[in-house]
């Protein structure tokens, strides 16, 4: 299958061994063994066997991860409970304790608390580097360094890290390099066409699509996905039978819906961008985005992310005036989370107030003003209009 939009019909209904159209929900912890011990043994020790024990496989789960490596062009693929389950168990099959990791400055908080927190705890080395700047990423190399970390499009201020870059970086010093490329989804992006070992996503997000899961999934090689796969065994984060199906019913749209949100998120960002009352907007697919040029290279669509900060005579006031604009938008629903078929809007400052420092959110470009904003599958009129009747309430 060479075409996506076939791909994310047909790939891995081979595990689907029934004669349902719709891959049934497998809702059981375990299953019947073989009165033959030599298979019960090989069912047992098989990397993600889909019909032993729920938290060694399922065979849901094996069909969406063939489907989502098959998207992100890598070997293999590992789907877990939730998105930080997913980074985090890649994480650990990688680094330990005197291992070093370059990561960035802007991350998805959850990410960022791994890092500056749970793995320093267990002393592994951080070292955050501004991702505009390449020249930074090899200065920050140490002769521990195990893992390059990023995350592009970055949450949430929607800078760009030089996949191509990265990926060549770790092979020349032989360092594994890793993305998050839950903002862009693999419609958008795929890391490993740029030399990027493995891929992670909060499946909850574009993939699932429909804000009623929580997954997450990890692609690389067959080797590596096996020692991921090890790891979850004894950290235990497999993911549902129902959120699985979900998962996977979700998927068949993934193509149709991004590209909608696509087009929705590059025309709200262009009227956007003529409004008095937005001082900044950062989306990846207007010229002014200091990084479009790279974004045009590496990005075969620029998402439904955009961010803007509110305009106003000082940092209160545009705060205060944030804080306007959420309570007067009707279809913009104020909710965490991002990627759903609705549109949502937040307030990173407060959203992620206690996991930040004020020096950390400064860093990471997150100021009182701005607000984060996932685009939807709306039509764009409706969504013009409703910032409109908001403006005009400041």
């Amino acid at each position: 299958m060479k075409n996506v939009e076939t791909a994310l019909i047909h790939q891995g209904n081979h595990y689907n061994t029934t004669k349902a159209v719709a891959t049934p929900i497998f809702q059981t912890s375990t299953y019947l063994a073989d009165t033959d011990l030599s298979a019960y043994i090989e069912a047992a020790t098989a990397t993600k066997h889909p019909e032993f024990y729920h938290r060694h496989g399922n065979p849901t789960n094996s069909q969406v991860a063939e489907l989502i490596a098959k998207l992100e062009n890598t070997e293999d693929a590992l789907v877990l409970a939730t998105g930080m389950a997913a980074i985090s168990t890649a994480i650990l099959a990688i680094v330990k304790a005197g291992d070093h990791i370059i990561a960035q400055h802007a991350h998805y908080s959850g990410s960022t608390l791994f890092l500056k927190e749970f793995l320093r705890d267990y002393g592994v080395e951080i070292t955050h580097v501004n991702q505009t700047d390449n020249n930074a990423f090899e200065a920050a190399i140490q002769p521990n360094t195990k893992l390059i970390y990023v995350e592009t499009p970055s949450n949430p201020n929607l800078d760009i890290t030089d996949l191509t870059f990265v990926g060549s970086l770790g092979k020349k010093h032989g360092i594994t390099t890793m993305a998050d490329n839950t903002f862009a989804s693999p419609i958008n992006q795929r890391p490993s066409e740029y030399g990027i070992d493995i891929v992670v996503h909060s499946a909850t997000k574009y993939l699932g699509g429909h804000s009623d899961l929580t997954a997450g999934v990890v692609c690389g090689s067959k080797e590596y996905i096996e020692r991921v796969w090890r790891r979850s065994l004894v950290l235990g984060a497999s993911l549902s039978p129902f959120d699985s199906w979900l998962l996977l019913r979700g998927l068949k749209t993934l193509a149709l819906r991004v590209r909608q949100i696509n087009e929705n998120a590059l025309a709200l960002a262009q009227w956007l961008e003529q409004s008095t009352f937005i001082k900044k907007i950062s989306y990846t697919g207007l010229p002014t985005h200091p990084q479009y040029a790279l974004a045009r290279k590496q990005m075969q669509g620029f998402t439904g992310m955009l961010c803007i900060e509110i305009n106003g005579e000082n940092e209160a006031e545009e705060f205060l005036r944030a804080q306007t604009i959420l309570s007067k938008l009707k279809l913009f629903i104020n909710a965490a989370s991002l990627g759903g078929v609705e549109s949502l809007i937040v307030h990173p400052a407060s959203m992620w107030g206690s996991h930040h420092s004020s020096s950390q959110k400064e860093t990471s470009g997150i100021t009182r003003g701005m607000l984060r904003i996932s685009v939807g599958i709306e039509h764009i009129d409706d969504l013009i209009a409703d910032f409109q009747q908001a403006f005009a309430q400041l």
